[in-house]
């Protein structure tokens, strides 16, 4: 197969660069000066162990495709739709992606959609630069059909993303995965908007504590922390490269970028469309989803909202919720 990464950021620059590493046949999709600076210099991919720079081919947009080509899409869930069009729609769709929406959005154009539940701590805040903070194995996926089972597409894309350097299962269970995500990914905009200094876990709590509460109402089992971490035990640990840590998540880079987009609509404002859906207050989630919004639109730097801010303003909501 050759796979077409669509998005060939922190986590498509990983997926991507992995597999090419290990032989397979690789596509990067990528735009602007990222997609200049792979197409002159290469994907430079740095991790605890290694700086490697690697020549794969890579193209701006939309190619000839080939009967065996398996699209990995691997953008922002805001961008999903504009990056699945041009495609030829008979070919599979795996959604290397956070949240849970894509994979329905891919269903409305594609036959063979496969979802991915992603624990992989990487990060592009650079042209032509991923960094993969995970160690030995750069990090644990998920594989599935949408919206459930375990076919042989699922199993040898699993089997040929394990022998590149992952921790790849076929799992008949995948959205059950990508929900236990979806919980933990609430603190994205979190770390955003505040940064990761002391007193964030109180909002962190009960965002996590909303988005429990509306799944649990709609029926919908998810994953938990410890079966995650039970799976990856020390065969992925996050390590420093070069010293530093890394920066921050999906949400933090996006405003480090600049790019005037965030991903909250489809983290927090999961959480906020059950909610609504079912009758259950998220007031911490809604100001959570607005607010790094805004600071998107507005281009501001990620962390630069005090803490009380943002805890003034949930307090706000909750109380205006209850009236």
């Amino acid at each position: 197969m050759r796979y077409i990464v669509i998005g060939a950021g922190a986590i498509g620059g990983t997926i991507g660069a992995r597999l090419h590493q290990s032989g397979h046949d690789v596509l990067l999709i990528a735009r602007g000066p990222h997609y200049e600076a792979l197409k002159s210099d290469g994907l430079r991919l740095i991790t605890p162990h290694d700086d490697l720079r690697m020549h794969i081919p890579v193209a701006a947009g939309p190619v000839p495709v080939r009967e065996d080509d398996v699209l990995i899409l691997a953008t922002k869930s805001q961008d999903t739709m504009g990056a699945l069009d041009p495609w030829p729609r008979h070919l599979p769709v795996v959604c290397a992606q956070n949240g849970v929406e894509n994979e329905r959005v891919a269903l409305r154009r594609f036959d063979r959609v496969y979802g991915m539940c992603v624990w992989l701590p990487a990060q592009h805040t650079e042209p032509g630069v991923v960094a993969c903070y995970g160690s030995p194995r750069s990090g644990l996926l998920h594989i599935g059909c949408y919206p459930h089972g375990a076919d042989a597409m699922a199993k040898q894309i699993a089997t040929d993303l394990d022998g590149s350097s992952f921790i790849a299962l076929p799992s008949p269970e995948v959205m059950r995965w990508k929900y236990g995500k979806l919980l933990g990914n609430l603190n994205n905009a979190v770390e955003a908007l505040v940064g990761h200094g002391p007193g964030v876990e109180e909002i962190m709590e009960q965002a996590r504590a909303e988005g429990m509460a509306v799944l649990e109402e709609a029926g919908l089992v998810y994953s938990t922390p410890r079966e995650e971490r039970e799976l990856r035990r020390d065969r992925v640990e996050v390590l420093p490269i070069g010293g530093e840590t890394r920066d921050g998540g999906s949400s933090w880079q996006s405003l480090a970028r600049g790019t005037g987009s965030i991903e909250a609509d489809y983290l927090n404002g999961e959480i906020v469309l059950l909610g609504r859906e079912l009758g259950i207050p998220t007031p911490a989630n809604a100001v959570l989803q607005r607010e790094a919004n805004r600071f998107a639109r507005e281009r501001r730097r990620p962390g630069s909202m005090e803490l009380e801010t943002l805890s003034g303003l949930i307090d706000e909501r909750s109380a205006a919720g209850s009236r």
